[in-house]
């Protein structure tokens, strides 16, 4: 099923249709005229084409800079309303989407109606999203939670449908991927046994804060008062991969089930059963395939998407809607698997962790005994509940995301260009758009982000654009 490196034929770029689960296809080729979203060509010559096909005729060249009218989408390629009432086609990454306007509502319009999926995305001024307040307020939901979990789809599944819909498994390396400790391979010392990579003796964390534990209670037999500062150290002695591990685990369902606190599962049993073969099938190219991994889309029409640990992704109905093909929901989908491999929002916990350790040390109310770095950690999620998913991550840890969203297209058989789709039609919603207000707190300007996709596309990736 492998294919190092995929064919430049047009014919199999990559659909990522899931039969009766799919929105069924493209947007519809042709909009009324006023319906036009303006841009802008990025590259030093591009040739339009009479269709969606490089071995169509080019009806004419354009020149960086020249301003166009894009007038609907068709997969991977964007339609431009040309001079004389004719119309050619480029490609989404020849082209740079204008950012939306107040005076245009915010809504680049051709990219957003037809016939593509029940319901396409709308821009209201009633537009309320998941702010922080909502989430940190929502209870815990263990009914919406179980529901979500029961939509999960197995590797086998996954892999049946990828199968079926041809897509063929590629290799493309990914140095700033994290792996897994037990994928690594250990050192061996002089006397044979395994040591850590800092050249001492490999222990485990447990063992650690056992021998700790140990110390400090002989301590205690020498100056009482001294064991009571000893023990602190339990909360800041490093975990293990395979403690922080299970820590993903136990914290990703507590936050999920609490995003579903403040905003349920959509009633669609098709479109959670088509979101979680597409992630699934998606995640199994990680990394870190053996997570639980478990999408669903919630009901919220802002345009948003949260990741929580232990493979838990969340996406809202506004971005679901935003999506015209299965491409697109894998890159959108990609990005969030991104931040959960990395550990990115565990490590925003883990920082607030950190922190109330070193509160709990200077005010001596630590307690001793196992797991305190743990109960820290359960106790910053139950204080701020879900709107710690609202937690602004660094820029390098979002511009990643989305390298590492192209990467897993690739590599499941996809096209990368297909989450730079996604990434225009949110510019052209507009930065003054209400469905986009929490997402542009939280995450870089997209034409920054732009930017960096467009870098990585002419580099590692030039060879999978074409297909």
């Amino acid at each position: 099923m492998k294919n190092p490196l995929p064919p430049r034929d047009p014919s199999s770029r990559f659909a990522l249709a899931f039969a009766a689960m799919s929105l069924s296809g493209l947007l519809a080729a042709a909009t009324p005229a006023a319906q036009v979203t303006p841009a802008t060509i990025v590259k030093p010559s591009v040739q339009v084409h009479s269709k969606p096909d490089f071995a169509s005729p080019a009806v004419t060249t354009l020149a960086e800079n020249a301003q166009v009218n894009v007038t609907g989408q068709q997969g991977l390629w964007f339609k431009l309303g040309l001079d004389g009432g004719k119309s050619g086609y480029v490609r989404v990454n020849e082209i740079r989407v204008a950012y939306g306007s107040k005076e245009t509502g915010g809504l680049g319009k051709a990219l957003f109606t037809g016939k593509a999926g029940k319901g396409r995305v709308t821009e209201t001024a009633s537009v309320r999203g998941l702010d922080e307040s909502s989430l940190k307020a929502a209870a815990f939901n263990p009914v919406q939670l179980q529901l979500m979990e029961s939509y999960r789809a197995s590797p086998e599944a996954a892999e049946q449908a990828a199968t079926k819909q041809g897509w063929k498994i590629t290799d493309v390396a990914y140095a700033e991927e994290y792996q897994p400790e037990s994928s690594k391979p250990k050192k061996k010392g002089f006397f044979g046994k395994f040591k850590s990579d800092d050249g001492g003796s490999k222990a485990t964390q447990a063992e650690k804060r056992e021998r700790f534990a140990a110390a400090r209670n002989l301590l205690g037999f020498v100056k009482p008062g001294l064991a009571n500062t000893a023990a602190s150290g339990d909360a800041l002695i490093g975990k293990s991969d395979e403690e922080v591990s299970q820590e993903e685990l136990e914290l990703g369902p507590m936050i999920a089930g609490r995003v579903l606190g403040a905003a349920p599962l959509v009633k669609d049993p098709a479109m959670q059963k088509r979101v979680n073969l597409v992630g699934r099938w998606v995640a199994s190219r990680t990394s870190r395939p053996g997570l639980p991994w478990t999408f669903g889309v919630i009901e919220d029409n802002e345009i948003n998407a949260f990741a929580a640990p232990g493979g838990y992704v969340l996406i809202t109905r506004g971005l679901y809607q935003l999506l015209a093909t299965d491409a697109e929901l894998a890159g959108v989908l990609g990005h969030e698997i991104g931040h959960v491999v990395q550990r990115d929002h565990y490590e925003v916990i883990r920082k607030q962790e950190k922190l109330g350790a070193a509160g709990a040390i200077a005010s001596s109310q630590i307690h001793t005994g196992g797991g305190v770095a743990g109960s820290l950690a359960r106790s910053y999620i139950e204080k701020n509940g879900a709107a710690i998913m609202l937690t602004g991550l660094d820029r390098g840890a979002e511009f990643r995301a989305d390298h590492a969203a192209g990467i897993y297209l690739a590599r499941s058989g996809g096209n990368p260009l297909a989450f730079l789709a996604v990434l225009q039609k949110m510019a052209a919603l507009g930065s003054a758009s209400p469905a986009m207000a929490t997402l542009f707190k939280t995450h870089p300007p997209l034409d920054k982000r732009m930017d960096a996709v467009d870098k990585q596309d002419n580099g590692e990736l030039a060879a999978y654009l074409d297909r």
